[in-house]
């Protein structure tokens, strides 16, 4: 209960900048969900989720608004979404910060998702499947790990509220000269405290426009995607959380929603849910060599989502480095590479970090070559996939 979370960051077992990859975020927050008595979605038996609140609102037959015994943004929150929709929100201006940003060619994929917005505001744009995460680091390391990335290649990027540097990262995009638009942002929400269908509405809501705030100070005024950090303790919390996501995507201020953390029965809870109009996208999952359940890349693809591992290279390169690298020399891949791109033909994305300008490129080089069917199953027997729960 007295663990600070910078000092838990700082601890000498997940300080290597290479093994631990998106592992030293999660392991920094690992103190706040674990300690909370609620947070243990996975542990809680799945619920026919009971609507008590309409998530995507519309007027009443006889051309009314919404009654007051409904509950929405604007009923719940003080400070109104739409001021940050306002002409205060600057878009990015060119600068000169990047002179030498190099192109690599990295695979995408292209979400094809309903919208609660009919028409969406914004097209969905393609999906890098190598996605820069920040870790907890203060706003200037930040800012620098993100022009970094940028310099290299990375188009896509995971900038968790939890992190508490989104406004380093904007901040960054600014001053690259990027257009904003060449660029695939996701942003976070922790409710998964809020118990029942109000709380995780209202507290849902209330990061998403956290999230905007911080994004602003850098002339961000859209997300292209928005990420449940882990699911609320219920069926009843989970529906309230996918409505305030489904509201924020209504106001035209992110593309698409996803979730991480998640199960299978999480994940009909929002599919099966009547006032569903948006459909989650991605699924972030600590997906690795050495973590890879029967069925999880098959159930959640059957459901329309990517898994996107968060955790790809923590627990592998320890266990497995001098393997992959063996495979790795066939294609002049390290052991890294040959991992993520395990991860890659499985059907996955990936989401990793370093604070080294040799790793970042290294991570983005692994569309340029393909692992046979024999590797590919020589790794996965590395450590036999359990069964998913």
């Amino acid at each position: 209960p007295h663990l600070d979370v910078r000092s838990w960051c700082s601890l000498p077992h997940i300080r290597s900048d290479r093994n631990n990859t998106m592992a030293q975020f999660f392991y920094a927050i690992l103190p706040i969900v674990l300690l909370n008595p609620v947070s243990h979605a996975f542990l809680v038996p799945h619920r026919t989720p009971q609507r008590v609140i309409a998530s995507c609102l519309h007027s009443s037959s006889n051309g009314d608004s919404a009654s007051p015994m409904e509950i929405n943004r604007r009923s719940i929150l003080a400070a109104p979404v739409t001021a940050l929709t306002s002409s205060l929100l600057l878009r990015p201006q060119p600068s000169r910060a990047l002179e030498g940003t190099t192109n690599i060619g990295v695979e995408a994929t292209k979400f094809a998702s309903k919208s609660c917005q009919n028409p969406a505001k914004r097209p969905s744009k393609e999906f890098p499947l190598a996605s820069f995460g920040l870790q907890v680091y203060d706003d200037e390391t930040a800012y620098k790990l993100t022009l970094v990335a940028l310099e290299v290649g990375y188009r896509n990027f995971f900038a968790s509220v939890l992190a508490r540097n989104q406004k380093g990262f904007a901040r960054a995009v600014k001053d690259s000269g990027i257009p904003r638009d060449d660029l695939y942002i996701c942003g976070t929400v922790l409710s998964n405290r809020a118990q029942g269908e109000r709380k995780a509405y209202a507290q849902t809501l209330k990061g998403c426009e956290e999230n905007m705030l911080a994004m602003n100070t850098g002339g961000i005024d859209y997300l292209d995607m928005i990420m449940l950090d882990y699911p609320g303790p219920d069926a009843e919390s989970i529906v309230g959380q996918w409505g305030a996501f489904q509201d924020f995507q209504r106001d035209g201020l992110v593309t698409d929603l996803a979730v991480s953390n998640f199960n299978n029965k999480q994940l009909d809870t929002i599919q099966l849910d009547k006032n569903t109009c948006a459909l989650p996208v991605v699924n972030q999952l600590p997906y690795s060599v050495t973590n890879h359940p029967k069925g999880l890349i098959a159930d959640n693809a059957a459901r329309g989502i990517l898994v996107q591992s968060w955790s790809p290279l923590s627990s592998t390169l320890p266990k497995y480095k001098s393997v992959l690298a063996n495979i790795g020399s066939k294609y002049k891949k390290s052991a890294a590479q040959v991992g993520l791109r395990w991860i890659v033909q499985n059907g996955a994305s990936f989401c990793t970090q370093s604070q080294n300008k040799a790793h970042f490129k290294e991570d983005l080089e692994i569309f340029d070559f393909k692992l046979g069917d024999d590797e590919m199953n020589q790794i996965s027997l590395l450590q036999p996939p359990p069964l998913l729960s």
